[in-house]
């Protein structure tokens, strides 16, 4: 059972060791790539729009501009970090004993930081345009909402698990930032029109901190971790199936 290696770990090693500071810079910075990438597309796409309607090509825009942008993020911090990028990722990967509570808080810390970091260089370097919030779909409702982010970022964990946390994957090389890459922009292109398609609580949280924005946020928290955290344990539980061992420090 997972359960049996989910570790709290200690202060002096998971948070003021060298290594485990270099992995939480990687993490703000990989966060910020991505969040600038992915938010500026956005903002882009309305200023090209004059604050016009959503269109399917601006759909298929963020697709590719998210997953392009992820592909990039999780590459350059996979050897340091892991390239997590995203909240539920790292809870996904503590409840399955890949990593230690005190390390993955430190982690989302970093993310959070980076989101936020790069929503206000954004606003800063476009002029002072608004960062674009999530918001749900005319007939979406926030249960709805709830349910589409679990299931979206369950998918987008339980790759994650497959392609890169695997123990039986020696390396994590280019297939697995390029299947989470594909992941979240097929993702984008099921679920964009009708929740924003987050999946990832920093994604959310820098645009709602620089816009003050906060309607419905809770959804882009409750779903990606719930989702996260199943899929965590699904993949564990059926497919890894490691009983006590000590955690692998050298996979942080």
């Amino acid at each position: 059972m997972p359960i049996h290696r989910v570790a709290v770990g200690l202060y002096q090693d998971e948070v003021h060791h060298p290594e485990a500071i270099k992995a939480f810079f990687a993490e703000f910075i990989s966060t910020l790539i991505f969040v600038f990438a992915g938010q500026g597309s956005g903002m882009a796409y309305t200023t090209l729009t004059d604050g016009g309607a959503a269109t399917p090509a601006g759909l298929v825009a963020a697709a590719l501009a998210h997953g392009f942008g992820l592909f990039v993020a999780v590459s350059v911090g996979a050897n340091i970090s892991g390239g997590h990028v995203n909240p539920a990722v790292t809870f996904g990967a503590f409840v399955g004993g890949n990593i230690t509570l005190l390390r993955g808080l430190f982690y989302i810390i970093a993310q959070l930081l980076g989101s936020v970091v790069a929503c206000l260089l954004l606003s800063f370097s476009t002029g002072g345009l608004t960062t674009i919030g999530f918001a749900l779909g005319a007939e979406v409702s926030v249960w709805n909402a709830f349910v589409f982010e679990i299931v979206m970022t369950f998918g987008l964990v339980y790759t994650v698990y497959a392609t890169a946390l695997d123990p039986k994957k020696e390396a994590i090389g280019t297939i697995g930032p390029i299947a989470i890459g594909f992941i979240v922009g097929a993702n984008i292109l099921a679920g964009g029109a009708f929740t924003g398609a987050s999946m990832n609580p920093a994604v959310a949280f820098g645009p709602a901190v620089v816009s003050w924005d906060w309607a419905d946020h809770w959804v882009y928290w409750a779903g990606p971790i719930v989702g996260g955290g199943l899929a965590g344990l699904i993949y564990e539980l059926l497919f890894v199936g490691r009983s006590h061992e000590p955690l692998p420090t050298s996979e942080f």
